[in-house]
């Protein structure tokens, strides 16, 4: 899973990134002078429930978010995905969440980057060290 933590690793630097324009009172050349509105895309793409874990299930816990990357082909070859979310759940990282999918579990088709999941499953350490769910429980957004 070594995209994955190239993955969270990108992420990570590109939350220090910001916009370095300074603003003025007048608008630049060829620009309108209003910025147009937003078109209602969040809206129109409502989030998945979060699954709950058992009530005796030990070492459990549940995410969403947004897909940021996805391994779509495991190196060890067992069949499994694994999507990186931007979470505010931070089960792997400030602002990440890793959700290994097994064969069983796996959508077809694969969702996009963008596409908004919820999985629940005991948290284990990834083939790098880094926490992630091993999702028994996945729900893909609409």
């Amino acid at each position: 899973m070594h995209r994955a933590a190239l993955a969270i690793l990108a992420a990570v630097l590109l939350a220090g990134c910001g916009d370095n324009r300074l603003a003025t009172d007048e608008p630049a050349a060829g620009r309108p002078e209003k910025p147009a509105p937003r078109p209602p895309a969040a809206a129109a793409r409502p989030w998945p429930r979060l699954p709950h874990c058992p009530a005796d299930a030990a070492n459990c816990t549940a995410a969403r978010g947004a897909i940021v990357y996805i391994e779509a082909v495991d190196p060890d070859g067992d069949g499994d995905a694994h999507f990186v979310l931007a979470s505010s759940q931070s089960v792997t990282g400030p602002g990440l969440t890793v959700i290994d999918v097994e064969r069983s579990l796996r959508p077809h088709p694969l969702p996009k980057i963008g596409a908004r999941v919820a999985a629940a499953g005991p948290v284990y350490r990834g083939s790098y060290g880094q926490r992630q769910i091993q999702a028994t429980v996945l729900r893909m957004g609409r």
